[in-house]
């Protein structure tokens, strides 16, 4: 049970009010009362509107299921949907052309593109890897991945595999050729690169070598007998590290023993879809995590291979540039963090008549007075912003909405005006569908969006739950309405002024271990005119960091400069199932792998309180799951049922039986639960079970009532 204590009529959990006042408001010029004071004003000022937006959610789906039960799919009378869109408030207007305004933006930001990584800040060593993640070794990414073959005599084996470290090496070098090409020679017939009086010096066994572009040396650093080579391409840099006495470098004529990429450009720390944060003590250890970051001295210490380790932060990397000067280069990744969205209350802090508090309201207040720390330091953000990414906004006015809180966040904390920039989610409809007056109510914050197609599908199945049945998965991914949203998102920010100003970003790679196919497909983000695209892991930033040198992303929005938008009728496209043409086979397969999915990925949540984790699916691959993928499987379930494609004994049979599939999957982990012997008492398989029972009945189709609840449950021993 929680301990309150009174702050200016907040009654605050007594552990995040011990946090906040003692951690995170430590070392900084502020007055806790006047802190306490601010909070209250603010929750009283914008609790009414945050419940409001809510209503008006409720109110539009309502108003959206009835058009349906009258007039069947969109597709009966696209433009009449339309109209009946913009008649009940769904569609606002669409503001003159304009072009965004922010300022004080980070290079990582407006210039620079490549891969962002998303990670649980509530997981210190994960959050420490990810702000880690700016420089990855491109051998070790290529050696222990499968973007070179692992067949046969290159297969990766206990030891280490010479043949596999050749086609590495030759790998790397073709990379090189591709971003740093020389005059007359490959890279792999370098036999020196070296540093002469400040200058580059290349050498092959026909003589002198010459860069290609000699604009593309951009300094070296010696240190500990290694001689580290700076490169820069497309405004990311590559790091020869020459080291004869290095096993790898022993044996190359050039003694090239690594190539080191600047990988993961930004992070998000999110305290949102990939953490199982339900109450102030879980609140708790993600604002310290967040809070660690800013001040520089977040640390975990952790076994592993039977040795003690401790992960910090990196130091910033020095160079001697071309004309002598001193070079620092960031050593981690821009730090941005994501806060939850409108939707859920916390009652970490209760309000004067003893209610929950919108946890978007304290992730605004908490998250801001921990960056506060970075303002002084300048270590993250060298301009002084505040990168806050907001999820799960619907539509202008729940955009304008988080920027009016943020603007009051500011005066409370004596903050400058628009210190606080917004990423904006493009995952629900109605955002899609007003993507421009979206980016107009935040034009002086904007520095961010992103297309998020999971929560997207989520949204469009939820919204048009009364439509008819769903497509199967696979089957809505080809779907000219994901086209359609992927196209939009670009278009409107080039066209709204997005480029050197913001972020346009693009969704996650699901399959951590597959990297070859991420290197075939990856590629089509940039190429699409997105300076940013999420991967799940340091490794993959990696690699996919490669696609940014292959393709010059500022030309590819240039490209796209002045394309057509793609139409409402195209965004609102989606058809609806035959059902009639499916095989009970074909039915059952699809109930199994969203059983098994939501099952996978709930068991974690529930049971140990993991947000974001790497679930076998049905077929024994990994997959990135978090509650934006559990959103698609049980709305996908929901939607059957209530159309009859399934019915509630078949779902709970399936579930029954996928049970026991995720209980042998898990069987190697310690702190596992099984649920197939008892799934009546077991809270994550009944939580699972609600979530495709429940799922027509939840709020735009979210988990995290359900999921909060039912963790709750669990903590409480229940």
């Amino acid at each position: 049970m929680s301990t309150y204590v009174n702050r200016a009529g907040l009654q605050v959990d007594g552990r995040l009010a011990d946090f906040i006042e003692g951690e995170a408001m430590a070392g900084l010029a502020l007055d806790a009362d006047a802190f306490w004071s601010g909070f209250a004003g603010l929750v009283a000022a914008y609790m009414p509107g945050n419940r409001e937006l809510l209503d008006i959610r409720d109110r539009m789906q309502a108003s959206i299921d009835d058009w349906h039960k009258q007039n069947g799919p969109v597709a009966s009378d696209p433009e009449r949907y339309i109209a009946f869109l913009k008649e009940i408030g769904y569609l606002e207007e669409e503001p003159d052309d304009f072009r965004v305004t922010t300022e004080n933006l980070d290079p990582e930001i407006a210039s620079i593109s490549g891969p962002q990584l998303v990670v649980p800040v509530s997981n210190a060593r994960y959050a420490l890897n990810a702000a880690n993640a700016r420089w990855g070794s491109l051998y070790d990414a290529l050696y222990g991945t499968d973007a070179i073959s692992q067949d046969g005599n290159l297969a990766v084996g206990k030891g280490y595999n010479p043949e596999r470290g050749a086609a590495v090496i030759a790998k790397a070098a073709a990379f090189l050729d591709e971003a740093f090409p020389l005059l007359g020679v490959k890279h792999s017939a370098v036999t020196r690169y070296g540093i002469a009086e400040g200058k580059l010096v290349i050498e092959s066994q026909d003589g002198p070598v010459k860069l290609a572009y000699p604009e593309s040396y951009a300094g070296y650093a010696e240190d500990d007998g290694k001689l580290r080579i700076l490169l820069v391409h497309n405004g990311l840099h590559v790091e020869l590290v020459i080291d004869a006495g290095h096993p790898i470098g022993a044996t190359q004529p050039a003694h090239l023993a690594d190539v080191i990429v600047e990988s993961a450009i930004s992070t998000i720390q999110d305290c949102e879809d990939s953490v199982a944060a339900v109450d102030a003590e879980d609140k708790v250890v993600v604002y310290r995590n967040w809070l660690g970051l800013m001040k520089g001295d977040l640390e975990d210490t952790f076994e592993k291979g039977g040795k003690s380790m401790t992960r910090r932060l990196n130091p910033e990397r020095v160079y001697t540039a071309p004309d002598g000067a001193e070079l620092t280069l960031k050593g981690r990744a821009l730090l941005l963090v994501r806060n939850v969205g409108h939707l859920m209350a916390t009652d970490a802090i209760l309000d004067a008549e003893g209610e929950p508090i919108g946890e978007g309201i304290m992730d605004a207040m908490v998250t801001t007075l921990c960056a506060m720390h970075d303002l002084a330091r300048r270590a993250n953000s060298k301009t002084g912003s505040i990168y806050i990414v907001k999820p799960k906004m619907h539509g202008p006015t729940e955009v304008l909405f988080a920027c009016n809180v943020f603007g009051e966040v500011e005066k409370i904390l004596g903050l400058p005006a628009n210190t606080i920039k917004i990423g904006i989610m493009d995952e629900e409809r109605r955002t899609s569908a007003n993507l421009k007056a979206c980016i107009y109510a935040a034009r002086e914050r904007v520095f961010f969006i992103n297309t998020g197609f999971l929560d997207r599908t989520g949204d469009e199945i939820h919204t048009s739950m009364e439509a008819g049945p769903v497509l199967l998965k696979d089957q809505i991914k080809a779907e000219r309405w994901i086209q359609s949203y992927e196209d939009r998102n670009v278009t409107i920010g080039i066209a709204c002024g997005l480029p050197g100003k913001a972020q346009i970003g693009k969704g996650m790679w699901a399959r951590p271990d597959d990297m070859a196919e991420m290197m075939k497909q990856k590629i089509g983000h940039p190429k699409s005119g997105a300076n940013c695209a999420w991967v799940p892991s340091p490794t993959a930033a990696t690699l996919h960091a490669l696609h940014y040198h292959e393709v010059d992303v500022s030309e590819a929005q240039k490209r796209r400069h002045n394309e057509p938008i793609p139409p409402l009728t195209d965004l609102f496209s989606m058809p609806v199932l035959d059902a009639a043409g499916l095989s009970a086979a074909q039915i059952q397969r699809e109930l199994e792998n969203n059983a098994q999915g939501i099952l996978g990925y709930v068991v974690r949540w529930i049971d140990q309180g993991v947000g974001c984790s790497k679930v076998p699916d049905i077929n024994n691959v990994g997959l990135m799951e978090d509650r934006a993928t559990c959103r698609i499987s049980s709305q996908a379930i929901a939607n059957w049922l209530w159309h009859g494609v399934v019915t509630q004994d078949e779902v709970v049979a399936t579930f029954t039986r996928m049970a026991k599939v995720v209980d042998e999957q898990n069987a190697g982990d310690p702190l596992y639960e099984p649920m197939e012997s008892d799934p009546e008492n077991s809270v994550a398989f009944q939580a699972a079970l609600a979530l495709a029972l429940e799922g027509t009945s939840q709020p735009s189709g979210y988990t995290e009532p359900i999921l909060h609840a039912r963790r709750r449950q669990k903590k409480a021993g229940a």
